[in-house]
């Protein structure tokens, strides 16, 4: 005799974050997934979609295709979907700055598969996610595209709108995520998350756009998007930490009595940029043991999961590779027990005690935020903070403190089969994707009705001097034909630009007393010293971040650990031309230039800024260049006269100013 199988809870749905090179092509990977199992869509859209420029904007140039899928207009969205049903489907969009946008497009392109049904019918019959924290793009990813004030306008309009017209939308997905891959301890994690949650509900309850009744519904319609690393046992606690601290303010802060409402939905991707370049193999116990984190505990599983594939600190990961990553949340769920059981940690004393130093710890940081004004006024502050954390962690893996297999330690290592051919091991984008694209967006403005255009954004741009809510001539938009460029250039003539702040200045230092490490500073302390003493004065770096690529925590980590080590220091930032770049090199008189790229755009922009320095007579000024670059871009920008690159593996940031002060005395033939 044989027990009966035990009564399963329904599994969370399964999502893989994708898109690449052009829409037809996602399209076709979209339909792929689903068939192989995949129960929810992520959409990757491309950094020129996510910061509002289209694919012939110059600040485009080499990012489109690269990191996720252009969306120029309407047409290429029509193209997204082709064949999906959207009224059937729950779709995440990682989009943050034109949210409101890609809301419209996604709105109207189902109005367009259903003809027959009337659009408010259509709306209410979408489900999903929109990111739409702008808070965390200014503290960690950096694709904003417009002021503080008047991005969090644009999320509580959205909001305000989806609660009535599309009411199984989540139109915010409060994001940790890249607040952890840019150096947020748990606690941090929890505090900053928590206080932008605050910041955009005071927002939508100060607008006066949703009634108290309704403002219920806004808190049950507000999703999380967290990141869980590999301490798993430590991110279990994190997640019940976020559960009752949720739990806590929705009910003391906003009077939400109804318990659903206050129920703590999220999803999540495990840590990407923890996976390791060296011994890649590994990535894949890293994956399974952080997707542990947020699924055993029952009481606070997540809802929504999406794994990254296990050579993404390679490059752009195939199919088969997400494949991979798909088949191991069914395994967990449905091979073995995990979704019969009640919650498993109830009653641990060890659990209960680290969530409720957790809850103590987020408490205090949540309540030295709000005495600075909230999550806005107290960004600057948020950001110093994490570049320190962020500092402090690479200077404990440095140190061998905090072990990383295959990197610090444990190094020796079989061939792996896996990586045998580098180059095939990963996905190359498609290197036509930037003309399909520019001749797309060329051909959707041939065919439009340009005065149909002309008036939706002159109406678009009314209404944004105005307190009228911008979702319905963000949709007159979208009918008439404007661009994702259009869209947001329109509001910027309105509502201006910005640069978030960088948190280097206030980050704090690497102690030269600090053990091996700390001696090993000082070595390359007094080499930057001497070197400087020979050319005449302190060595001038300059680190620069070219194209749109946000993920500016490498670059903030090396302009500390440069000032640290007794460089001059210029950082100016993100999203930088490479004649922006070359202006500050000869203005500056830098001895050494280092750029970070991580979005793949490495072969167009550092030869547009080697061009530039030979143009500028600064060819003899050398060039370092750090990123996920694979091994032929790397062999090919050394022939085009980079003097050094760095990838994830060389994660040693001293050695690193070592190599840099090599560079400048072999440029400048003092060896």
């Amino acid at each position: 005799m044989t027990d009966a199988p035990a009564q399963k809870d329904r599994p969370w749905v399964m999502r893989t974050y994708a898109g690449h090179s052009t829409a037809a092509a996602s399209n076709a990977l979209y339909r792929t997934n689903l068939a192989k199992g995949q129960t929810g869509l992520s959409v990757a859209f491309d950094l020129p979609t996510q910061t509002g420029y289209d694919p012939d904007d110059p600040l485009s140039r080499g990012e489109v295709g690269k990191v996720g899928v252009p969306v120029p207009h309407l047409g290429e969205m029509r193209k997204l979907f082709d064949g999906i049903p959207l009224t059937e489907m729950n779709t995440s969009m990682t989009i943050n700055a034109v949210a409101m946008w890609m809301l419209a497009m996604y709105q109207v392109v189902a109005e367009e598969q259903n003809p027959d049904s009337p659009p408010a019918e259509v709306a209410a019959q979408l489900a999903g996610t929109t990111q739409n924290d702008i808070i965390k793009e200014y503290l960690s990813r950096g694709t904003y595209a417009f002021p503080p004030e008047a991005s969090m306008r644009l999320i509580a309009d959205m909001i305000a709108y989806t609660v009535h017209q599309v009411p199984q939308w989540n139109p915010i997905n409060i994001c940790s995520y890249h607040l952890q891959e840019a150096g947020a301890t748990p606690t941090q994690e929890l505090a900053y998350a928590l206080s932008t949650a605050i910041a955009v509900l005071d927002q939508v309850r100060d607008a006066g756009q949703v009634s108290e009744d309704d403002f219920e519904k806004v808190v049950g319609r507000i999703s999380f998007f967290v990141n869980a690393g590999v301490r798993f046992v430590e991110e279990t606690c994190k997640m019940r930490a976020f559960v009752r601290l949720w739990d806590e303010i929705t009910r003391e802060r906003y009077g939400v009595q109804d318990e659903k409402m206050r129920r703590f939905r999220y999803g999540v991707q495990v840590n990407s940029l923890g996976l390791t370049e060296a011994q890649p193999e590994n990535n894949v116990q890293r994956i399974v043991l952080e997707m542990l984190g947020v699924t055993l505990s029952k009481n606070a599983r997540a809802r929504a999961l999406q794994l990254p594939a296990w050579n993404e600190a390679l490059g752009l990961p195939r199919p088969w590779d997400q494949q991979w990553s798909l088949r191991l949340q069914q395994v967990l769920a449905f091979e073995s027990d995990l979704l019969e059981h009640d919650d498993i940690f109830d009653g641990s004393h060890v659990i209960e005690a680290k969530v409720a130093e957790l809850v103590e710890g987020a408490r205090a940081e949540i309540d030295r935020v709000q005495a600075m004004g909230g999550a806005i006024a107290a960004v600057d502050y948020m950001k110093s903070e994490l570049v320190s954390s962020h500092a402090a962690r690479r200077a404990r893996i440095e140190s061998g403190e905090e072990v990383i297999v295959g990197v610090n330690r444990y190094e020796t290592t079989e061939p792996s089969p896996l990586t045998a051919d580098l180059d095939g091991a990963i996905m190359a984008a498609d290197p036509e994707a930037e003309n399909a694209a520019r001749t797309s967006v060329e051909q959707w403005k041939a065919q439009r009705d340009e005065t149909e255009v002309a008036d939706a954004l002159a109406a678009l741009a009314a209404a944004a001097k105005t307190d009228e809510n911008l979702m319905a001539p963000t949709l007159a938009a979208a009918r008439a034909g404007a661009t994702t460029g259009e869209w947001a250039g329109t509001l910027r003539s309105v509502f201006g630009e910005y640069r978030g702040p960088t948190g280097v200045a206030g980050a704090v230092a690497l102690s030269s007393s600090e053990g091996s490490a700390g001696a090993e500073l000082s070595a390359v302390r007094e080499r930057v010293r001497a070197t400087g003493e020979e050319l005449g004065g302190r060595l001038r770096l300059l680190v620069g971040k070219p194209g749109l690529d946000g993920h500016s925590n490498g670059a903030e980590q090396v302009a500390v650990r440069a000032r640290d080590a007794g460089f001059e220091v210029i950082y100016q930032g993100i999203r930088l031309t490479p004649a922006q770049i070359v202006a500050a090199a000869v203005a500056e008189d830098v001895h050494c230039i280092g750029l970070s790229i991580l979005s793949g755009s490495h072969m167009e922009l550092v030869p547009d800024v080697l061009d530039g320095l030979r143009e500028a007579g600064l060819a003899d000024v050398p060039v370092i260049v750090g990123g996920i670059i694979p091994d032929a871009d790397g062999r090919r920008l050394r022939e085009l006269g980079v003097a050094a690159v760095y990838t994830p593996k060389d994660y040693g940031l001293t050695q690193i100013m070592d190599g840099i002060v090599d560079v400048i005395r072999s440029a400048n033939d003092l060896d």
